[in-house]
Order: structure tokens, then sequence, then C-alpha cells
């Protein structure tokens, strides 16, 4: 099949063009910088610069089976101003328009449309078991969250199948939430490597995690199997609290747990990241295990082991 991805250089783009190419499929990325976009995912990806030549890209995205938008400004990239906040929701908006006018104006079947929300679209569910089922919650990251939704919303007349994947908190080597994590500071010094490590904030709020390997694997099994459409939690299979997850963290560093890092320190270290992590979800992926995706990682301790032995 033909694959066009937004959002391909990303922790999770890259990991997916991998897979993809593996497979044996056609991928086509859309990119703002091509030069730059094929230094990071190879030559066997077809970048396509996207907002300039439309007529290019259009052409791209109306001929795809499959279109994955992955695209939008990084909630973890900057510190939470008003003017921050705007470039976050108008980088998902824009990408979202922009690609549905071209399976407007281009295409005669529009492809499947598979995207990235976030699991934060449930606001804090405190211990409550969250299902796809549940309700949109509240806060800046649930808003941000529903932002492709309702744009998406506008589009039902195309009759596409779409799935939104709200996705859980992505461990994974070399990257992401975990890199994060592990070095929250400017310098390469990780106060886990230190003995340092422990719970963020009080640590009972649930964490939500999915390894890479399923957050890939979650949208080719989308992409192949028509019955999955509408909201799909990427997460995985065990819920954990977050003191769980520094524990499991700790005993595959080889290191103590013991150090809690107070809310208010975690947010002046990475700002309006501090969120994500300082409330929870206990989510659980009813709809992926019902329509039978196996998960490859369901336990965070075997997770981190493998993430470990493969970091760079």
């Amino acid at each position: 099949m033909k694959v066009t991805i937004t959002g391909a250089t990303g922790f999770i783009g890259r990991a997916l063009c991998q897979e993809l190419l593996k497979q044996g499929h056609e991928v086509v990325a859309l990119t703002r910088d091509t030069l730059r976009a094929v230094s990071i995912l190879g030559a066997d990806v077809k970048c396509v610069v996207w907002g300039t030549k439309k007529d290019d890209w259009m052409r791209e995205v109306a001929g795809s089976d499959v279109v994955i938008h992955l695209a939008g400004e990084s909630v973890a990239g900057g510190r939470w101003t008003p003017e921050f906040k705007q470039k976050l929701v108008k980088s998902r908006v824009e990408t979202i328009r922009e690609l549905f006018e071209a399976f407007r104006v281009e295409a005669a079947n529009p492809p499947v449309f598979l995207y990235a929300s976030g699991i934060h679209y449930y606001g804090d569910g405190g211990d409550r078991t969250i299902t796809e089922k549940s309700p949109r919650g509240s806060g800046f990251l649930a808003e941000l969250s529903s932002v492709l939704d309702d744009e998406i919303a506008k589009a039902n007349y195309l009759g596409m199948r779409t799935v939104a994947f709200r996705i859980g908190i992505v461990l994974g080597p070399n990257g992401g939430a975990l890199q994060k994590m592990l070095y929250p500071l400017p310098i390469k010094i990780s106060p886990w490597k230190l003995g340092l490590g422990g719970p963020l904030g009080s640590g009972k709020q649930w964490f939500p995690w999915i390894h890479l390997d399923d957050a890939v694997g979650l949208f080719l099994w989308a992409m192949n199997n028509p019955k999955v459409s509408g909201a799909v939690n990427a997460v995985a299979p065990q819920p954990i609290r977050n003191s769980e997850f520094s524990q499991a963290l700790g005993r595959a560093l080889h290191r103590p747990s013991f150090f809690p890092v107070p809310g208010l320190v975690l947010k002046a270290m990475i700002g309006g990241f501090a969120d994500d992590l300082l409330t929870g979800q206990k989510a659980v992926p009813e709809v992926a295990e019902r329509l039978g995706y196996q998960f490859k990682y369901a336990y965070v301790a075997k997770a981190l082991f493998a993430i470990l032995k493969e970091q760079k």
C-alpha cells in the first residue's frame, strides 16, 4: 500500500516509517524541510514538500491508500505561555484542514485516515477506569487532544474510515518521554543514574504508558483491519501508578528510586509537559484487546529492560 505520513521525523513517525518499509509499503513523508527529513528517514522514504507546490503534495495525499497524521507542535516543546498554547492549537487545526482540502479536491476514494490524539483527552481520570467510551475531560490538554476530533467531524461527508489514537506516554530507546525523565536537565547527567531518581509528585497518579513498538504496531494493525474505527486507547493493558513505574525503572537501572520529585520542581525543570506526568488516567485498551491486537509489551518491567538494553 501507499502510506503518506505527516510528522514522520518525530519519535513515533521515524519508527513507523522503518516498519512500513520493512513490510514492503511505499512510504511518503510530508515535510516542511525535505533535506532534514531525508537525513533522518533515509532515501527509501519519499520526502515531499508540504506547504509549497500544493499540487505535488496534494496528489501524493490523494493517491494514498492510508494517511497517518502525526504532525503537530510538541506539548513539551516550550513553556506554556498563551502564545505557545495558541501555537499548539494552530499547528493541529491548520494541518488537518490542509489534508482534508486535498481529500476533497483530489481524491476520488479518500484514504483510510489514522491520527494521533492523546490520552489526556480524558482529563485527569483519578482512579476510575477509562475506556474509549469515557467522556472527554477538562483542562488544556483535553481541549488540545479534541481539536482534531472537532475538525474531522466537520469532514464526515468524505466517508473515510478514521481512527483516533489516544496515545499514552510512549516509552522507547533514544528519545521520547523516557529520555526526558532520565535527563530532565540541560546537561547530560541523569539523576536516575546517580541514584537520585524517584516518583513524580505524589506518585499516586496513574501512568498510562505504551512501548514504542506497540504504538507503531497499533497503527499498522488498524491500517489493515477494517473493523477498527473511531477512538482507540493506545496504552499498555496493565495500568500502573507513577510510583510503580519509578520502582520498575530503578530496578532496570539497578539504582534506588526513593527520591520523589515535587511537582513544583518538575514544572520548573520541564515546564508545561510536567502536567502530562503529574496527572494521569487509569486507561485500558478495550478496543484493541476486543478486536484482537496482541501487545508485545504488556508489562512495564519487560518494556524497560528491553528499552535500556537498546538505548545508545
